[in-house]
């Protein structure tokens, strides 16, 4: 009888502590303001950086809050992620969110503000009104285990875990929003943002509501169209290892550690790297230029002829490309893109026509543009297809006329036109 009553009370106790821990995913742990953003300081590095403030307008000031919060590890189990928040200042009507996802970065260590690469975009939206969370994802900034790349579903959770945080934030600093939620993000932050866009949608559509999307330029089809950069020249081979390093902890698709598909010397290169101290630019001059010459021949014979084969398996669960999204969603891209192939975007436009969104579009940014200066434009037609929404339109449109043109005229000078 004893045993009896110790089951059911494990089984109850257990029933809480799994509530509990579901429950306090995305709690916000700790915050702390980082820093102010002056108009004057703003307007300055405007002057600096060419930026025309009849594009991005500075009509706020900008807080700049770090954020430690909770979300899960691929196994489920609770851990500290980070990121940073940035809080358009006084503004006088509610504020939209918008969830940014950066791009690969694989060194653990983040800065902030303008000078930090991508939150200088995120400070673009923030000037002109937008609440923006920009998630370290999971074991990147001040967050626990190691990152997990181009995994969505921590890539997701992640995200919306920062979001929940962000709003515990605003409500601590007496801050309201309008109720829109916006997401974005470039490259790996394309995929992350897309990612997140879909679990939004499907697993949490009681609790928020996506009001628009607009992913740029990222991988969303890993097994198909991205797959085939890594048989050619590449500029960032490190992704590969990045790659594979990652769905092996995830899926433990071999016995023992992942170092033994790699060729020597990559297996001691890879295994030095790749522990969150260094750039992925120190990576790369260390790799082949073609990529897949770094996996042993036995392994690459598996990847192309057997679809069943782990590997292969595991980039495809993360593929993003095949489902149907509800609200306006805007896939932004470069012909030219180095890094990340256009076809991405093609792919994944297609096959949600084809299953019958009516809310999907394509933004081509540029013919000669490379992946970092894509970067540049897509942010502001990603900006542009927000602001539509936010004035009104329900399907959102490419967005001010005059702005676009300004936008151009950019654009025929980095070209070289």
């Amino acid at each position: 009888m004893k045993s009896i009553y110790l089951s059911i009370l494990s089984f109850i106790f257990a029933g809480i502590s799994l509530f509990a821990n579901t429950n306090s995913l995305g709690q916000l742990q700790s915050f702390e303001l980082k820093k102010t953003y002056s108009k004057e300081e703003l307007k300055s590095t405007w002057k600096k950086y060419k930026i025309p403030k009849s594009v991005v307008p500075i009509r706020y000031e900008v807080d700049v809050y770090e954020v430690l919060y909770t979300t899960q590890w691929h196994d489920g189990t609770e851990i500290n992620a980070s990121g940073v928040v940035f809080v358009p200042r006084n503004t006088k009507k509610d504020s939209p969110m918008i969830c940014y996802n950066h791009g690969t970065r694989i060194k653990k260590t983040r800065g902030l503000g303008i000078e930090d690469g991508e939150q200088a975009i995120c400070i673009g939206f923030a000037v002109d009104g937008y609440i923006v969370a920009f998630p370290d994802y999971i074991g990147l900034g001040k967050g626990e285990k190691f990152h997990l790349y181009q995994h969505a579903d921590t890539e997701a959770k992640a995200s919306v875990d920062m979001i929940r945080a962000t709003k515990s934030l605003l409500e601590k600093i007496s801050v309201s929003t309008n109720g829109q939620l916006y997401l974005t993000g470039y490259s790996q932050g394309g995929h992350a943002s897309m990612a997140t866009h879909r679990y939004i949608q499907e697993q949490l559509s009681e609790e928020m509501k996506v009001t628009a999307s607009s992913p740029m330029s990222g991988a969303y089809d890993l097994s198909g169209a991205q797959s085939h950069v890594m048989f050619n020249t590449y500029t960032h081979p490190g992704y590969l290892p990045y790659l594979l390093n990652s769905y092996h902890e995830v899926y433990d698709l071999l016995p023992g550690d992942i170092y033994q598909i790699y060729k020597f010397p990559y297996d001691t290169v890879i295994r030095h790297f790749y522990n969150g101290q260094y750039e992925m630019g120190e990576i790369n001059p260390y790799l082949p230029a073609v990529p897949i010459e770094m996996i042993k021949e036995e392994f690459v014979t598996e990847f192309t002829t057997n679809p069943d084969f782990p590997f292969f398996e595991a980039i495809r669960q993360n593929n993003l490309y095949d489902w149907k999204p509800e609200s306006p969603m805007q896939l932004c891209f470069c012909k030219g893109d180095e890094q990340v192939t256009y076809k991405n975007a093609i792919v994944a436009y297609e096959t949600m026509k084809k299953n019958g969104s009516k809310y999907v579009k394509l933004r081509h940014a540029g013919k000669k543009f490379n992946h970092y200066k894509c970067a540049i434009y897509t942010s502001m037609y990603s900006k542009l297809f927000f602001d539509s929404i936010r004035n009104g339109s329900k399907k959102g449109t490419r967005g001010n006329a005059f702005k676009r043109m300004l936008i151009g005229m950019g654009k025929m000078v980095d070209s070289g036109k």
